[in-house]
């Protein structure tokens, strides 16, 4: 039996920017039969700067207004400061939805780790966060795990992936406190715990002051949709769906031009 497209519920991707289409790029490989929202909460971008409180409260009170306009079929909340911080509160919220998370890749950083020396690049209250540091516990106890806070790669992948110029002195200075030498081992595995830093992934690989595995959680967290959301055998994508919706309402060129090349109209 085939299934019209329009019945199937779309697929909700949330960020705090830009970031989130690393993860929706990877989810669109194994989730072909659905239509995928973009929601990029521009107007309160960067969350890093955010006092937990109101940033929980506010993602709350977001998702109380998307999830009612939009009933989508699961949530991929990517962005690790959103949901590190209210994943907990959305799920107990909105009981009914399918929330995927996007946590640091402490883990399997943990597992593949050969010197013992892995680094997490976050932001700020990522790396703050008691749940980041329970992951730490959990799985990598074993293992020297250097939190590196940056104020300010967020914006420069932003800046960059809308083809910017940013400087390599100032990326540098970012990731600099992840490169480790302790008792003759170096540092091997650096987890990128912010969906936008993977845009400056090739930039990171030629600064770096000696090679290391970045960990990209994207394809982890596409794969955790699939497995929670339902293939529909003989589903036809959906038409109507895949598009963008930005909370500030006033995307400039360069972010409309960068939606369309992800095949993204903006809603």
């Amino acid at each position: 039996m085939t299934t019209a497209g329009h019945d199937l519920k779309p697929v909700l991707v949330f960020d705090s920017g830009i970031g989130g289409l690393t993860v929706l790029r990877e989810a669109r490989v194994l989730m072909p039969e659905r239509g995928f929202i973009y929601i990029a909460d521009d107007a309160g971008f960067p969350y890093g700067g955010w006092e937990e409180q109101p940033l929980r409260e506010r993602i709350v009170r977001l998702f109380g207004d998307l999830l009612e306009r939009y009933d989508p079929e699961a949530v991929v909340v990517a962005c690790n400061t959103a949901f590190t911080l209210a994943g907990t509160d959305l799920r107990h919220a909105f009981p009914d939805m399918r929330f995927i998370g996007t946590v640091p890749a402490i883990k399997p950083a943990a597992e593949r780790t050969r010197s013992g020396l892995v680094s997490v690049l976050a932001t700020p209250g990522t790396v703050k966060r008691a749940y980041t540091r329970d992951l730490i516990q959990s799985f990598a106890s074993k293992c020297h795990v250097r939190l590196v806070g940056s104020e300010n790669l967020a914006r420069m992948a932003e800046a960059y992936i809308r083809g910017e110029a940013i400087p390599d002195e100032a990326v540098l200075a970012e990731i600099s406190p992840c490169f480790v030498e302790k008792e003759g081992e170096k540092t091997d595995i650096v987890v990128l715990a912010c969906t936008h830093y993977p845009f400056l992934a090739n930039v990171f690989r030629r600064l770096a002051p000696w090679p290391v595995d970045w960990l990209d959680p994207a394809e982890a967290i596409a794969r955790q949709a699939r497995r929670l959301v339902p293939l529909v055998d003989g589903a036809e994508h959906p038409e109507g769906f895949d598009f963008a919706v930005f909370t500030s309402g006033k995307p400039d060129f360069s972010t409309r031009r960068l939606m369309q090349g992800f095949g993204l109209t903006m809603s």
